[in-house]
């Protein structure tokens, strides 16, 4: 006799074949898309945890990208030690670093405090306008929204030292990673090829030409970046600063300092120094300078997204 089918078979296979096809393969989907997004968060998290390590070492490389021409013509001309010229390299970086914020810093302390009056002034011009303007408000309400104001950020006095606190360790943070920095840097520097064929060696022995060749392509590829960015903030911090000049606003060396390092952030920073400038030019001369420091930075970042 011929034996049949087990009857939990039987009864598995019914089952089975009783889900929709779609619904079975938008299962396998549902679970390794679940598996995909656990992974990233994971990474994420741990991205999130270790950036006090990752953020100097990402800047550090994007240093030595900068510095190594500077390096290499210190070895050929000068006839430094690798060690020596990366060293040099990176006391002339701190030292421009240095100059700039020096420059910078004069320049707010000695413009600051006028600037602070003017824009007492023009608040004060404000509520006047607000008063006795169209919109006829009354100015003991203004007033008295103003004391309570005050009255609670007083009451909320304890929320700001906290978040002084909190400010504080995120200042220390960055001098942390600034001095990290630093220190990857001058190694790239001097052994980056000899850390690069370590990294190499570490991979199977069927990998390391692909990885070599990759990691080769994406630093000429970073190279043109890093000098590109170099180049776009000089000209957004030169055409601001002279846009500044002739306008004849106050902080002009600061505005043009601010504008250089911030371009080094994408999208976020030529917009938010370009308002920094229109505030100042605002607060400094009125409206109307305030629209041509506008068309300044409009000017100059159209220039330079066409000429680049």
């Amino acid at each position: 006799m011929t034996a049949g089918p087990e009857p939990g078979a039987r009864g598995a296979g019914s089952v089975a074949d009783a889900v929709p096809r779609s619904l079975r393969v938008a299962a396998a989907w549902s679970w390794r898309v679940l598996l995909v997004l656990g992974v990233i968060a994971v990474v994420v998290l741990v991205l999130a945890v270790s950036k006090v390590l990752w953020v100097p070492v990402v800047v550090a490389l994007l240093l030595t990208v900068l510095l190594s021409p500077l390096v290499d013509l210190l070895v050929r001309r000068a006839r430094f030690g690798r060690g020596l010229a990366s060293a040099t390299a990176v006391v002339l970086l701190l030292a421009f670093v240095a100059g700039l914020v020096t420059l910078a810093g004069r320049q707010i302390v000695t413009g600051f405090g006028d600037l602070w009056a003017q824009a007492q002034a023009g608040f004060a011009e404000l509520l006047d306008w607000l008063a006795a303007g169209p919109l006829g408000l009354d100015r003991a309400e203004l007033d008295d929204y103003l004391d309570q104001a005050g009255a609670q950020l007083s009451e909320h006095s304890g929320t700001l030292v906290q978040g002084a606190v909190s400010a504080t360790v995120t200042v220390g943070h960055v001098v942390a990673g600034a001095l990290v920095a630093l220190f990857t840097t001058l190694f790239f520097l001097k052994d980056g090829p000899l850390v690069w064929a370590w990294l190499v060696r570490l991979l199977p022995a069927h990998a390391r030409e692909r990885a070599h060749e990759a990691g080769r392509r994406g630093l000429v590829t970073l190279t043109a970046f890093t000098r590109t960015q170099v180049l776009v903030a000089l000209i957004d911090a030169v055409g601001i600063g002279v846009g500044a000049a002739l306008l004849g606003l106050p902080l002009v060396v600061p505005l043009a300092v601010l504008v250089f390092l911030a371009s080094f952030i994408p999208f976020v920073g030529a917009i938010a120094t370009g308002a920094i400038a229109v505030l100042v030019a605002l607060v400094d001369a009125g409206p109307g300078t305030a629209l041509a420091m506008l068309a300044v930075v409009v000017a100059v970042q159209q220039i330079e997204s066409h000429g680049l």
